[in-house]
């Protein structure tokens, strides 16, 4: 690899980003490109501007370029999971966009341009596992916001801007180094998953992502470890024995089975 110079990543074409657009129930043209091993934003992407959802997620991208502007039609933009420290000003002019998703990036304060504040009718804003020291009060501005994700930063105080946005149901803030008297004020922990449920492989998963699963697996262990409840051994009275710990050795069943049919009056066709 030449000095100065980055992953080049994997090549799209025109033809595989063609073959990557799926026609969604609602109608709507989703372009899926995660997990691509993309490291620079294909310009050949341009050729389907009019695409209503894009997904890059889980990529090697580094920069957004100002050509996001051409997608006039995008609703739906998810950009997880990349290594992007700056969005350029021209995101402003997606007026269409809903959801952006810019979780596990390297995201300063510096890369948010003035300009996010003009999606209006932006409804969720994922922020968080970047590298976040403050939020720009100007957030306070997108009116229409019902989830915001700021969790896994290094924010300290969250502007009042933002806490009361009108429409605001679900805020994010876990595990920022937030002020007691602050935490008391703020919703915490009150996201919801509203998206579809995926199973994903360990390996899949990148560091960050693995180590908060886990931790929140461990927060649940410790809950239940609280909060007693029935026995962990269920009970079938009416069984000889559960069905999931029968014997292997079918054989050594059937010729139990055999011996009791020989007994007068029983009949293995009896459960009670």
């Amino acid at each position: 690899m030449p000095k100065g110079k980055g992953p080049q990543g994997k090549r799209i074409t025109l033809k595989v980003a063609k073959n990557a657009v799926r026609v969604l129930f609602n109608g709507r043209r989703r372009l899926e490109l995660s997990k691509m091993g993309i490291a620079v934003f294909p310009k050949c992407l341009l050729e389907l501007a009019d695409v209503e959802e894009i997904d890059l997620s889980r990529n090697m991208l580094r920069k957004i370029p100002n050509i996001i502007e051409k997608f006039q039609n995008l609703m739906w933009l998810d950009l997880h999971s990349n290594q992007i420290d700056e969005l350029p000003a021209e995101i402003g002019t997606l007026q269409n966009l809903t959801y952006l998703n810019l979780c596990n990036n390297k995201l300063t304060t510096k890369g948010l341009p003035e300009e996010l504040t003009h999606l209006k009718n932006l409804r969720t804003l994922n922020l968080g596992l970047n590298c976040l020291e403050t939020i720009p009060t100007t957030l306070g501005a997108l009116r229409e916001l019902i989830e915001l994700g700021l969790f896994d930063n290094s924010l300290t105080i969250i502007p009042k801007s933002v806490k009361k946005l009108p429409k605001l149901e679900r805020l994010n803030v876990k595990r920022n180094p937030l002020p007691e008297f602050a935490k008391e004020d703020e919703p915490i922990d009150t996201v919801k998953r509203i998206e579809s449920l995926y199973l994903v492989e360990k390996k899949d998963l990148c560091n960050s992502c693995l180590q908060m699963c886990q931790g929140e697996r461990d927060e649940l262990h410790k809950l239940e470890d609280i909060t007693p409840g029935p026995s962990d051994k269920p009970s079938f009275p009416s069984l000889t024995t559960p069905n999931s710990t029968a014997m292997d050795n079918q054989e050594e069943w059937r010729m139990k089975d055999e011996n009791l049919e020989n007994i007068p009056g029983h009949s293995t066709d009896d459960v009670s």
